[in-house]
């Protein structure tokens, strides 16, 4: 049986390590000169006026990656506007670079832990939360640091509006079951899926990330389970 957080959020570090590689000349601009211009506000609350300057849907991504997904959602959606957490600065850097490649002028960044800025948005304020790919924490001994547990999803639920989608994406077959669990018992989310399909195939507005690319390429499967919010 999955392990689950002893107490809503006395887990604060979901995430590992902070950063890679050294960057190179371009990533280290754009996180000197652009990421000032994109991060999150250190202080008060977290609406789409103060973040965008109108009254516009939110959707959050949960530790980014590279960014590729989030720069897609965000183009196909000028009008919305989004959020990215992701502690990595490499990753941070990717997504920068996604920005200034396709002139996104709806994204805003924090480089850390998602669960500091879920906890400064409006509740009811989002309207899709993502999750892909993340860390699985393997280890027995490490799941409580997965972000599928009670206390961030109660914080979650709190977050998005109702009917609102909290889309989540895994190669790692203990975290898709752990997944399963938790969410079978976690009140006010509905699974949507009603066939293999729903979760197995690649929706139009989901692409692979790299991390599923390079998921397939090792021959394993990749899991899409949407849930909505009751």
């Amino acid at each position: 049986m999955p392990d689950q957080a002893p107490d809503p959020l006395s887990i604060r570090r979901l995430y590992g390590r902070a950063q890679g590689h050294p960057l190179r000349e371009r990533a280290q601009r754009l996180v000197d000169d652009l990421l000032p211009r994109l991060a999150i506000p250190t202080e008060g609350p977290l609406t789409p006026e103060t973040l965008f300057g109108d009254a516009r849907p939110l959707a959050f991504e949960v530790g980014f990656g590279k960014g590729e997904h989030l720069a897609f959602q965000a183009a196909r959606r000028p009008d919305w506007g989004f959020i990215g957490a992701e502690p990595y600065l490499n990753g941070v850097a990717g997504l920068l670079a996604e920005i200034e490649d396709h002139s996104l002028s709806n994204i805003r960044i924090h480089r850390g832990d998602a669960i500091d800025v879920l906890e400064r948005l409006p509740d009811q304020s989002l309207s899709a939360l993502y999750l892909l790919h993340p860390d699985p924490w393997p280890k027995e001994r490490h799941a409580k640091r997965r972000f599928v547990n009670p206390g961030p999803l109660q914080l979650v639920h709190a977050k998005l509006r109702p009917n609102a989608e909290f889309r989540i994406a895994t190669d790692h077959v203990n975290y898709m079951r752990h997944v399963m669990y938790v969410m079978q018992n976690q009140p006010g989310f509905e699974w949507t899926a009603e066939s293999p399909s729903d979760w197995e195939s690649i929706p139009e507005d989901w692409p692979d990330t790299r991390f599923a690319e390079k998921a397939r390429k090792l021959g394993h499967h990749v899991w899409r389970l949407i849930y909505k919010r009751l």
